[in-house]
């Protein structure tokens, strides 16, 4: 059961973190189609943030656990 724990832990983050990187993604290469974002630089470090998060619950978990 905590293996099988700290799978889910990681594969959470590792999608938190793929979301983050589609959504950088999209801001530069199609950040017309955006008009909920007129700060498109904000919205990127606002993506970076999460991913750095996501990035350091998974070095966290295969560290400690």
């Amino acid at each position: 059961m905590e293996e099988q724990l700290k799978i889910a832990c990681v594969k959470h983050a590792e999608g938190e973190l793929e979301r983050a990187k589609t959504n950088i993604m999209v801001y530069m290469k199609q950040s017309v189609g955006i008009g909920e974002h007129s700060d498109i630089v904000e919205a990127i470090q606002k993506e970076l943030d999460k991913m750095g998060i996501a990035e350091d619950r998974i070095q966290l978990i295969n560290k400690y656990f």
